[in-house]
């Protein structure tokens, strides 16, 4: 007979499996835990997942499965330890692992299956930004982030769109509350580096410097200078000309800065075709 754990915690066989579980998962995902009575680690997972099905409240249910009871069932889906965690939506399997891992790592698989709450808050702020509505865009993601605290990919957008908007405290401020285990390291590497840029920009304007520069063509700082602040408004590509020429011109100014400062650029750079042609070229430089 069938015990009720919860609202989104329930046993299955394999009498009700195809109903409780195939049809069901056309609507939510169900995550299928395989165990058995004389198993301590079962014992350990099922509580951690209970609690997890009832605090996120129906966005997944469990199907509990005693595998000693249902072998059949068990042998079919390719269960060879227990306790066996299977993640099953819209009539398939997407997701799997096996072992009392702990709550977080449970969490972790959670957030990889489920639709994130703030999916259509994010597309709405993707569609804002690219028609050049920034405060609607940024509105919409801190609406997306009370929704779903630990996406971090809604929080790493907003944290760009801040350094684009020149809100560079807060944008810190993001990047510093990102965990110390995150899914897109290279990303926020690249947010940093950004974020590194626009602290380092100029204040004088691009039309002074250029005219400095037509003044007095060898004057080396002030290219430095245009190149940071090009590179500040998102042209990359003239701010690699600009730091290339002044290392052809001399590879020693500023203690080699300019060499330092095309690196730090290529690091805040998402453009890897354009990058990889500028490293050609540095690489070029520096061995002639």
């Amino acid at each position: 007979m069938e015990k009720p754990h919860s609202d989104f915690s329930f046993d299955v066989s394999e009498q009700n499996f195809e109903t409780r579980v195939i049809a069901a998962s056309d609507n939510v995902p169900i995550l299928v835990d395989f165990w058995a009575p004389w198993c301590g680690p079962c014992r350990t997972l099922g509580p951690i997942l209970e609690k997890l099905a009832d605090e996120f409240g129906g966005r997944f249910l469990l199907a509990r499965i005693n595998s000693d009871e249902n072998s059949a069932l068990a042998q079919q889906l390719g269960v060879r330890g227990v306790p066996n965690v299977k993640a099953i939506f819209q009539r398939k399997l997407i997701d799997e692992f096996t072992g009392a891992v702990p709550e977080s790592r449970v969490r972790a698989f959670l957030r990889k299956i489920l639709p994130s709450p703030a999916q259509a808050l994010h597309e709405a702020a993707s569609a804002a930004h690219a028609e050049g509505d920034i405060d609607s865009a940024c509105a919409l993601l801190i609406d997306a982030i009370a929704q779903d605290p630990d996406n971090e990919t809604v929080r790493l957008d907003l944290a760009e769109l801040l350094i684009e908007s020149g809100v560079l405290d807060d944008a810190a401020q993001i990047l510093a509350s990102v965990g110390p285990e995150p899914h897109d390291p290279l990303r926020i590497e690249q947010l940093q580096a950004r974020l590194a840029l626009f602290r380092n920009t100029p204040s004088e304007s691009a039309e002074a410097l250029e005219k400095r520069i037509t003044a007095k063509p060898g004057d080396l700082q002030a290219k430095l200078e245009l190149a940071q602040l090009r590179a500040a408004q998102g042209d990359l590509e003239m701010a690699f000309r600009l730091l290339l020429g002044i290392i052809r011109c001399d590879r020693n100014f500023g203690d080699d800065i300019a060499r330092k400062t095309l690196i730090q650029f290529f690091n805040a750079s998402n453009d890897d075709v354009l990058v990889r042609r500028y490293r050609t070229e540095l690489a070029a430089t520096l061995n002639r």
